[in-house]
């Protein structure tokens, strides 16, 4: 376990917690996370669950947890689809959804005939030149590029797969177009999944197994970050951002303990 004297934290309130790569790897709980949870939440914090993922909608993804033996409510639950559907909403636009068809149903009642705006999740059966062509056309035509994230690759149980970043990229490479990202590392993001809690980002650490996204763009809105090395860590990761995580420890139950032990 690996410490760093960064931030003092005031009186810890809120734990937001990563889901994928962090609490479980596609059907495969990390060992010993349920029984962590259970401790965690026998403390005197909010916690909330935070993810990226764009693969499935919001309810599959708690019956996927509850499957899994996890103790978790759905409005504990902020994803940066989300994110995305709040900002869709705001801006009044109609989108051309790159997602996953199991995402789809977290955009219930918007209005995607005749897309102006482009939205890219993690969408591995919609990449491919035909589609990625009909988005770069429609942002050549002014339509705005909104990235639900851009994670450079995510952990699957057959090992590292690209994420949506790499193609988000490329379409802001061909157009001369910068995306607007909505899930983390997004300052608002964590804001936004703050937001109901009661308590301000110095109040409050994240744990996940991201560097960049998870811990960096927590830390950069005001929070302690914990990077756990299950999931997508790699060795190093560590030294990615600066200023470098809170504490770096083998997995979820281990930062559990640490709260329990330290920040309480």
């Amino acid at each position: 376990m690996q410490l760093t004297g960064m931030a003092t934290l005031r009186a810890l309130k809120a734990v937001l917690v990563d889901l994928s790569g962090t609490l479980h790897i596609e059907d495969m709980a990390v060992p010993g996370a349920q029984e962590a949870l259970k401790r965690l939440r026998s403390a005197p914090v909010t916690i909330r669950f935070v993810t990226n993922t764009t693969k499935e909608c919001k309810q599959d993804l708690l019956q996927r947890l509850k499957k899994l033996e996890f103790d978790i409510q759905e409005d504990e639950i902020f994803t940066s689809l989300t994110a995305a559907r709040n900002l869709l909403e705001q801006k009044q636009v109609r989108p051309l959804l790159l997602v996953e068809d199991n995402a789809l149903l977290d955009f219930r009642g918007i209005e995607t005939s005749n897309p102006n705006a482009v939205v890219i999740g993690l969408a591995p059966d919609h990449f491919n030149y035909e589609m990625m062509n009909k988005a770069f056309r429609l942002i050549l035509d002014g339509a705005p590029l909104i990235a639900i994230h851009k994670a450079r690759y995510y952990k699957r149980k057959d090992g590292l797969a690209l994420g949506p970043g790499p193609f988000v990229t490329g379409l802001e490479y061909a157009t001369d177009v910068k995306a607007t990202v909505v899930g983390k590392p997004e300052r608002t993001f964590f804001l936004e999944a703050l937001r109901g809690t009661n308590c301000v980002p110095e109040e409050a650490i994240m744990i996940g197994d991201d560097c960049r996204d998870d811990v960096g763009g927590a830390q950069n809105a005001g929070m302690l970050g914990i990077l756990v090395k299950t999931g997508k860590y790699r060795e190093a990761d560590e030294g990615k951002i600066n200023p470098p995580p809170y504490l770096t420890c083998e997995s979820f139950p281990q930062a559990v303990d640490h709260i329990l032990q330290h920040l309480l």
